[in-house]
């Protein structure tokens, strides 16, 4: 408000364009913003994957606009999370028993009125992987479901355990190294339709989980590709940035708060593994990772955790095609931490690099509440995934001798103009 305020003065005192009340002056500002903080993001990839991308997905070789009035990191996150819009999305929610007798929470979009793809067995799924205290109702999902469901292909969210509404059966919840879950719903959704490819998209802590797998399982992964949004690339420095103050004061301290809720919420029977007073007394994520996650899961330490979770040095075992998107003043993910030098060795995995747009924002426009620079992307590249699987292997370097899983006959599926929805 106070820098708008100077713009305007300024505007009314100095400019050779007559400013003759506010409406004037806000399209003003959002002009002169608008070129000075209009760039193209910077594209980490091979070559071969960066023609992929380019074509197919042309938002990444774009001017990347951000919100003129919405400067810096903290803001855009703040932003999105009070003004953010949610679309309408009706689940159908499903239980699935895990083998150690837990239950995992889905909600799936089965998009039966599909008209590209009217076959269910062969209809593509698109996997979501939420955020730390996330789940299937929070905006950034529903928007991605939006994205996927309007291009005909299916999705669903897998609530970590204990975040979607359902009870905890036994005193295990989640963390970002461990896959088992993952890998449990991976192969329910592939039971369920074996000849529908599967994405896997992750958020925040939702990508750390789907790198961690994909490393993990290699080319037993069960999915075609994967994208992550905003990935803490390393837990440690991540911990240490959001325990700077000021990030302490506006993010530290609310997640903080939602995962000591969720433990009071289950403490009947988290309280046979941990102190549960102790836990809720923590202040900080890192100190609920001591005293929580790290004895849940069997870490010695909460360092420990962080090192076998921090998912950049596991790229090069990865082995389906991934594009990662991050901000680089994302509150949540120090710019050094950046897997640049890593990923410019790879053929299959590509990093897309803002200067601005914060954790899980992305911002444009000058009233950000509907589908922003995020979304976009999103979408572009699960129909690039989708439609052209050929072409992205040969762009990835990836060999594979059996016909494509979702067009039979091993050509390419005339692709639809819908990247501008």
């Amino acid at each position: 408000i106070f820098s708008f305020c100077i713009y305007y003065n300024l505007l009314r005192s100095s400019c050779s364009v007559h400013v003759h009340n506010l409406q004037d002056a806000v399209f003003m500002v959002f002009s002169i913003n608008n070129e000075k903080l209009s760039y193209t993001p910077a594209l980490i990839c091979s070559e071969a994957f960066s023609v992929f991308l380019k074509k197919h997905c042309p938002v990444v070789a774009e001017r990347f606009c951000p919100t003129p009035w919405c400067w810096g990191g903290r803001l855009q996150t703040l932003v999105c999370a009070l003004l953010k819009s949610r679309p309408p999305v009706s689940y159908r929610n499903e239980l699935i028993r895990t083998t150690d007798g837990g239950q995992i929470s889905l909600d799936w979009v089965d998009n039966h009125t599909s008209e590209t793809y009217p076959d269910s067995g062969v209809r593509p799924t698109v996997l979501i992987l939420p955020g730390l205290t996330g789940n299937s109702q929070q905006p950034y999902v529903l928007h991605a479901v939006s994205q996927a469901t309007r291009r005909g292909y299916r999705c669903v969210v897998f609530n970590n355990r204990g975040v979607g509404g359902e009870e905890l059966l036994t005193p295990v919840t989640y963390c970002a190294a461990n896959t088992a879950d993952l890998e449990q719903v991976v192969q329910h959704v592939k039971g369920l339709y074996p000849q529908a490819p599967v994405l896997g998209a992750g958020v925040s802590l939702g990508g750390m989980i789907l790198l961690n797998y994909l490393a993990r399982k290699r080319t037993e992964s069960g999915m075609v590709a994967g994208i992550t949004i905003s990935v803490a690339w390393d837990a440690l420095k991540s911990s240490d940035s959001m325990e700077e103050p000021l990030n302490w004061l506006l993010f530290n301290k609310h997640l903080t708060n939602g995962l000591r809720q969720k433990v009071t919420r289950h403490r009947k029977i988290l309280e046979k593994v941990v102190d549960v007073d102790y836990v809720l007394k923590a202040r900080t994520i890192r100190e609920f990772d001591e005293r929580f996650t790290s004895h849940v899961f069997g870490y010695k330490s909460c360092v420990d955790y962080y090192r076998d979770a921090s998912p950049a040095k596991k790229l090069p075992h990865t082995a389906v095609p991934i594009l990662c998107l991050n901000a680089a003043d994302d509150p949540f993910s120090p710019q050094s931490t950046f897997p640049v030098s890593i990923v410019q060795t790879l053929p299959n995995v590509a990093l897309l690099l803002t200067a601005h747009g914060g954790h899980i924002a992305f911002l444009q426009g000058l009233f950000p509440r509907g589908e922003s620079y995020m979304e976009r992307l999103f979408g572009q590249f699960v129909q690039a995934v989708f439609e052209h699987p050929k072409d992205i292997e040969r762009a990835c370097g990836i060999a594979k001798d059996e016909p494509s899983q979702q067009h039979s006959d091993g050509g390419e599926k005339p692709s639809r103009d819908v990247n501008s929805q």
